[in-house]
Protein backbone atom coordinates (compact mmCIF):
# COMPACT_ATOMS: atom_id res chain seq x y z
CA UNK A 1 0.00 0.00 0.00
CA UNK A 2 1.31 3.46 -0.86
CA UNK A 3 1.84 5.99 1.91
CA UNK A 4 -0.66 8.79 2.09
CA UNK A 5 -0.69 12.05 4.00
CA UNK A 6 -3.18 12.38 6.83
CA UNK A 7 -4.78 15.20 8.74
CA UNK A 8 -4.03 15.26 12.47
CA UNK A 9 -7.58 13.98 13.02
CA UNK A 10 -7.10 10.99 10.68
CA UNK A 11 -3.69 10.28 12.23
CA UNK A 12 -5.24 10.33 15.71
CA UNK A 13 -8.13 8.06 14.73
CA UNK A 14 -5.88 5.46 13.07
CA UNK A 15 -3.26 5.47 15.85
CA UNK A 16 -6.00 5.16 18.52
CA UNK A 17 -6.78 1.72 17.02
CA UNK A 18 -3.36 0.54 18.30
CA UNK A 19 -4.24 1.17 21.98
CA UNK A 20 -3.46 -1.93 24.03
CA UNK A 21 -0.64 -3.07 21.73
CA UNK A 22 3.14 -2.67 21.90
CA UNK A 23 4.47 -0.08 19.46
CA UNK A 24 8.00 0.77 18.36
CA UNK A 25 8.96 4.42 17.91
CA UNK A 26 12.13 5.14 15.93
CA UNK A 27 13.25 8.76 16.12
CA UNK A 28 15.71 10.10 13.51
CA UNK A 29 17.19 13.44 14.58
CA UNK A 30 20.34 14.80 12.93
CA UNK A 31 22.81 11.89 13.00
CA UNK A 32 21.12 10.16 15.92
CA UNK A 33 18.62 7.30 15.89
CA UNK A 34 16.72 6.31 19.04
CA UNK A 35 14.37 3.36 19.36
CA UNK A 36 11.74 2.96 22.07
CA UNK A 37 9.08 0.32 22.64
CA UNK A 38 5.90 1.36 24.47
CA UNK A 39 2.90 -0.71 25.54
CA UNK A 40 0.42 1.86 24.22
CA UNK A 41 -2.40 2.42 26.71
CA UNK A 42 -3.69 5.70 25.30
CA UNK A 43 -2.71 8.80 23.42
CA UNK A 44 -3.36 12.32 24.53
CA UNK A 45 -2.33 15.78 23.46
CA UNK A 46 -0.86 18.58 25.55
CA UNK A 47 -0.39 22.28 25.03
CA UNK A 48 2.85 23.66 26.44
CA UNK A 49 3.34 27.30 27.37
CA UNK A 50 5.50 29.26 24.90
CA UNK A 51 9.24 29.06 25.64
CA UNK A 52 12.12 31.23 24.58
CA UNK A 53 14.29 28.39 23.26
CA UNK A 54 11.53 26.74 21.15
CA UNK A 55 13.01 23.32 21.99
CA UNK A 56 9.66 21.99 23.11
CA UNK A 57 6.84 22.33 20.65
CA UNK A 58 3.75 24.31 21.50
CA UNK A 59 1.72 21.11 21.24
CA UNK A 60 2.73 17.53 21.97
CA UNK A 61 1.49 14.02 21.26
CA UNK A 62 1.71 11.92 24.41
CA UNK A 63 2.01 8.16 23.85
CA UNK A 64 1.04 6.81 27.28
CA UNK A 65 2.20 3.43 28.55
CA UNK A 66 5.18 1.68 30.06
CA UNK A 67 8.14 1.28 27.80
CA UNK A 68 11.83 0.73 27.37
CA UNK A 69 14.60 2.37 25.41
CA UNK A 70 16.50 0.14 22.99
CA UNK A 71 20.23 0.82 22.78
CA UNK A 72 23.21 -0.57 20.88
CA UNK A 73 24.15 -2.55 24.00
CA UNK A 74 22.01 -5.34 25.39
CA UNK A 75 20.64 -3.00 28.06
CA UNK A 76 17.02 -1.88 27.74
CA UNK A 77 16.46 0.84 30.36
CA UNK A 78 12.84 1.74 31.13
CA UNK A 79 11.38 5.07 30.02
CA UNK A 80 11.86 7.71 32.73
CA UNK A 81 8.06 8.14 32.85
CA UNK A 82 5.06 6.29 31.43
CA UNK A 83 4.81 8.74 28.54
CA UNK A 84 6.70 9.18 25.28
CA UNK A 85 6.30 12.78 24.13
CA UNK A 86 6.54 13.94 20.51
CA UNK A 87 6.59 17.72 20.00
CA UNK A 88 4.16 18.82 17.28
CA UNK A 89 4.31 21.86 15.03
CA UNK A 90 1.78 23.57 12.79
CA UNK A 91 3.68 22.23 9.78
CA UNK A 92 4.13 18.65 11.04
CA UNK A 93 3.40 16.01 8.39
CA UNK A 94 1.52 12.79 9.11
CA UNK A 95 1.76 9.76 6.80
CA UNK A 96 0.49 6.18 6.92
CA UNK A 97 1.13 3.30 4.53
CA UNK A 98 -1.16 0.74 6.19
CA UNK A 99 1.48 -0.58 8.62
CA UNK A 100 3.75 2.34 9.52
CA UNK A 101 3.13 5.93 10.56
CA UNK A 102 5.65 8.67 9.77
CA UNK A 103 5.43 11.90 11.71
CA UNK A 104 7.81 14.56 10.38
CA UNK A 105 8.68 17.74 12.26
CA UNK A 106 11.30 20.39 11.66
CA UNK A 107 13.63 18.67 14.16
CA UNK A 108 13.04 14.95 13.62
CA UNK A 109 11.21 12.14 11.84
CA UNK A 110 9.34 9.60 13.98
CA UNK A 111 8.45 6.17 12.63
CA UNK A 112 5.70 4.42 14.60
CA UNK A 113 4.88 0.77 13.97
CA UNK A 114 3.58 -2.24 15.84
CA UNK A 115 6.37 -3.98 17.76
CA UNK A 116 6.83 -7.65 16.96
Amino acid sequence: MDARFLSIEEFNELLQAWNGQPIKITKHELNDVDETVVDLKSLTYATNPPRIDDYEGRHALMLNGDGEIRTDSDATPPLPSSTYEIPLEDLSLYEFDGTTFLLSTERAVYKIELAH
